[in-house]
Order: structure tokens, then C-alpha cells, then sequence
């Protein structure tokens, strides 16, 4: 059964006023732990500090969060994670649960809908299903019916991805960063850059900001793609590279879609399911059938916000730096096979080029900048996914 809690904090624009020209005089610039970066990454990092009792200072370039965490469909894909990263996506379902109840955040369960128009397709929903409980194979008829009663002819079976979560992304990080900025001992300094270290010995770290020093104990960075900005060179001999989505959002429908919404292409994208021994021909039937999906690195997949609008996407294009611009017929492309699947036209109402970190070398990168200062970057796709336990098993292990 779904559920959700009412979100207590609606707070989309300016968190704090950003601090006059004066830059830090007359505020705290002293602190147990500094995080850099208000996305979901570096609120998780807060958050556990925080709660072991640290003092926390959160400092962040923009005024509000903008980055890859409001962004995104708000899906915590848990069921579509393997190995190290199913670890922790499943801890990380359990610290967003806990956020939601002392935040007050709705966070939907049982939020995930895989659907299948193939045989093919249904082969790996059901191998997977054969080895996660939480994967709860159902028919064509409760398919459409989990898509609000919409859904194309071809569908022949879907499954519930029981262990999912959901939230809102344009809401979640900033009602997180407005919670934690009333709680006693921390605090956020909007508008500040992060410039480096000036000095990181005798057991305090001196950070550089565009406003000013600020002093702490322990220093975690969480730029994500602006990794490349703040430690070129740790960028580069990781080969990290910044991955460009093309997302839309558009007009409500007219039904009501409660899960997360997956489709063939993110089979072949999310571990689980691509661990499967039957996603070999699914991938070979994508490759000769539709290498137009191939060719834009797709990830079909939708969710439906509070207001009914949906969010829906998406493709992938890997470079150091991306062009600002995007593909008119990529995001056709996206439209019209959600279109296809949901059965009905969609009217698209705005449009917006996501960005997270991605390399070659694994699904996140950890390094010391310095003695007390440690990047963290997730470096695919599911920061929302695994980011709030990734950022708790850091401050424990640095501050044990």
C-alpha cells in the first residue's frame, strides 16, 4: 500500500537572505564540521553531523538549490540498484523515511512501476522478480491501472518495485535545508563560493570562500558536476565527465500516476534489472528496432508532481564541458514515446538540461583534498538514490 506524509514546509525560493557585502562579519565562521553544497549529497552530510552533535555550517554558491537535486524525477530507485550501490540505496530508504517523519516531507512508498510491452520485456521483470520479494509481478489490466487507467494496447505486464520511494524534487532539498537551518547549531551561508584551502594543519582546516574564512574541524565537499570546478586535477585523473539530460515536464494528463514510472530502456540502464540474464535480448531487440533510443542514450521513464504535471525524460550525452543547448528532436523523441506508452497526448509546458558527474571508474568518488577535507561526488545517475547514506557512513567514518 502507498503511503504519503504532508509536507510541512513549502519553501521554493530564497532560504535566507544572502549575507550583505560585508561578507562573513559578524557571523559564526567557526564550526565542527564545513559542508559544501546544499544538494542532497552535502544536506546528507549536514544532517548526520548534525546529529552526532556537531556544529554545521552549510555554505552553497546560489541562493537556493538549483542543481542536479531539484532537477530530477525525485525517484529513490532502490529495487533498481545492484551490488554496492543496492547497500546502499537500501540504507538510504531508510534515512529518508526518518527524514519524512521529523520533517514532515511527503515521501511516497511502494513508489515504483516497471512496465513491459514485450515478452522480452516481461523475461526480465520476472527473473528479477524470481530473486527480490519486493518485486511483485502483476498483469496488463493492474498495469493500466497503476497508470491511472491510461496506458498503450501493447502492454502485456508490468511489475510493483515495492522497495521505491518518491518525493517532489522542485520541494525536497529546499524543505530539507530549511528544517535543518532551524535547528540549534546550524547554519547556512547562501551565496558563498567555495575558493580552496589556505591552510589545513594542527587540526582545523581553513577554507577560502568567496566571503570570507571560515574555520572548521572537518571539511566535505558536495559540488557534484562542479567537481571539475573545485578539484580539477582529482576530475581529471578520475575522468570525470558531466552528463547532459534532456527533461520536460508537461500538463497534467488527466490521470493520476502515483508511482515512478519504468520502461525498457531503463531496464537495460539500472543494475538489477540489467544484471538479468534475460536483458540480452531486450538489448538486442532495442539495438536493432530502435537504435534511435540507442543513439540518444534514453531512459524513458515519468512521474507525476502534486499538481499533476508530469516529469519525464530523459537522455544522456557525456563531455567536460556541455553545450548549453538542447536537441529539439531528442526531446520529441522522449515525448512521443510517453506519449505511446500512456496513450494520450502531452502537452509539454517547460523544458530544462539536467546534469550530474559520471565516470568510468565507479558510482561515486571519495577523495582528501587536503588533511580534513574530503570531496564526495555521486558519479551517476542516483544521488537521490543512495546520497543520504553514502553521506552518513562519511561522517561516521571521519568523525569516529
Amino acid at each position: 500500500m502507498n503511503s504519503t506524509t504532508t509536507c510541512t514546509y513549502n519553501v521554493f525560493y530564497e532560504l535566507r537572505p544572502p549575507l550583505s557585502s560585508g561578507g562573513l562579519s559578524g557571523v559564526n565562521t567557526e564550526c565542527d564540521v564545513l559542508v559544501v553544497g546544499a544538494g542532497i549529497v552535502g544536506l546528507g552530510h549536514a544532517l548526520a553531523a548534525a546529529d552526532a552533535g556537531q556544529q554545521v555550517i552549510v555554505i552553497d554558491r546560489d541562493r537556493r538549490p538549483v542543481g542536479a537535486s531539484i532537477r530530477n524525477f525525485g525517484h529513490v530507485c532502490a529495487t533498481g540498484q545492484s551490488g554496492v550501490l543496492r547497500d546502499l540505496a537500501v540504507g538510504s530508504r531508510e534515512r529518508w523515511l526518518d527524514v519524512a517523519s521529523r520533517t514532515g516531507l511527503s515521501v511516497r512508498t511502494g513508489a515504483g512501476l516497471a512496465v513491459a510491452r514485450a515478452a522480452d520485456e516481461i523475461a526480465v521483470i520476472d527473473e528479477l522478480a524470481s530473486t527480490r520479494e519486493s518485486v511483485v509481478r502483476i498483469d496488463a489490466a493492474q498495469t493500466r491501472a497503476a497508470l491511472g487507467g491510461a496506458g498503450a494496447s501493447d502492454i502485456v505486464g508490468g511489475a510493483r518495485l515495492l522497495d521505491d520511494l518518491r518525493v517532489d524534487p522542485r520541494v525536497t532539498a529546499p524543505t530539507i535545508a530549511a528544517w535543518l537551518a532551524e535547528r540549534d547549531g546550524v547554519s547556512f551561508r547562501w551565496a558563498t563560493a567555495y575558493q580552496g584551502v589556505n591552510d589545513a594543519s594542527g587540526g582545523d582546516v581553513r577554507v577560502r570562500t568567496s566571503r570570507g574564512t571560515i574555520r572548521a574541524g572537518r571539511v566535505f565537499v558536495c559540488v557534484g558536476h562542479d567537481l571539475d570546478y573545485t578539484a580539477p586535477d582529482l576530475a581529471d585523473d578520475n575522468d570525470v565527465h558531466r552528463c547532459g539530460l534532456s527533461m520536460m515536464q508537461t500538463a497534467d494528463p488527466g490521470v493520476r500516476i502515483d508511482p515512478a514510472v519504468l520502461t525498457a530502456t531503463s531496464f537495460l540502464r539500472y543494475g538489477a534489472f540489467a544484471d538479468t540474464t534475460a536483458v540480452a535480448a531486450l538489448a538486442a531487440r532495442i539495438d536493432e528496432q530502435r537504435p534511435d533510443l540507442r543513439a540518444a542514450d534514453t531512459n524513458i521513464m515519468f512521474t507525476q508532481r502534486p499538481d499533476g504535471t508530469l516529469l519525464i525524460g530523459d537522455s544522456h550525452h557525456l563531455d567536460r564541458t556541455l553545450d548549453p543547448f538542447l536537441d529539439q528532436s531528442v526531446a520529441d523523441l522522449i515525448r512521443r514515446e510517453i506519449e505511446t506508452i500512456l496513450g494520450r497526448p502531452l502537452t509539454v509546458i517547460g523544458r530544462w538540461q539536467g546534469v550530474y558527474a559520471s565516470r568510468p571508474g565507479g558510482p561515486y568518488l571519495t577523495a582528501e583534498l587536503a588533511p580534513g577535507v574530503r570531496a564526495c561526488s555521486v558519479t551517476t545517475g542516483v544521488g537521490m538514490t543512495v546520497g543520504l547514506e553514502l553521506a552518513a557512513r562519511h561522517v561516521a567514518g571521519d568523525l569516529a
